[in-house]
């Protein structure tokens, strides 16, 4: 059994930024070449999140229009009086969806529907260099 970390760097927009970073995890299982395991997906920061969804434009949208109905970038938040950011409802929703994802693998590829893709979340109200740990775990 071996475990491996990595790290992917991703430059984001600022809220309400998905960014699609399947590629970038498939491209970094592979160069590793193990057969069969699990590989976490974490975000660096308390503003940004990773999840999976079918990543179209329709999708994206929605997931968009959900997080603004959920949680309101308009609102007041008691944290925006703490440090005077105004980005207390990113932390709110990278809160809600959560930094991390594991996903298994089997035969050097990552186990996902036909539809469904690894996503980071960014919703803090600034562009941001995020890191992205990757570690994988198998054999």
């Amino acid at each position: 059994m071996k475990i491996i970390n990595e790290r992917i760097s991703c430059k984001t927009k600022g809220n309400p930024d998905l960014i699609d970073i399947t590629k970038e995890l498939v491209d970094t299982l592979s160069s590793v070449r193990l057969k069969k395991g699990n590989l976490t997906v974490f975000v660096i920061g308390s503003t940004a999140a990773i999840t999976t969804f079918e990543y179209e434009p329709g999708l994206i949208k929605d997931v968009q229009d959900f997080y603004d109905k959920l949680i309101p970038v308009h609102k007041h938040y008691a944290h925006d009086q703490t440090w005077g950011d105004a980005n207390g409802f990113s932390h709110l929703r990278a809160a809600l969806q959560g930094p991390s994802l594991t996903i298994p693998f089997e035969g050097g590829r990552l186990i996902l529907g036909t539809w469904q893709q690894v996503v980071l979340a960014e919703f803090d109200n600034r562009p941001r260099q995020r890191q992205i740990v990757v570690q994988i775990i198998g054999e």
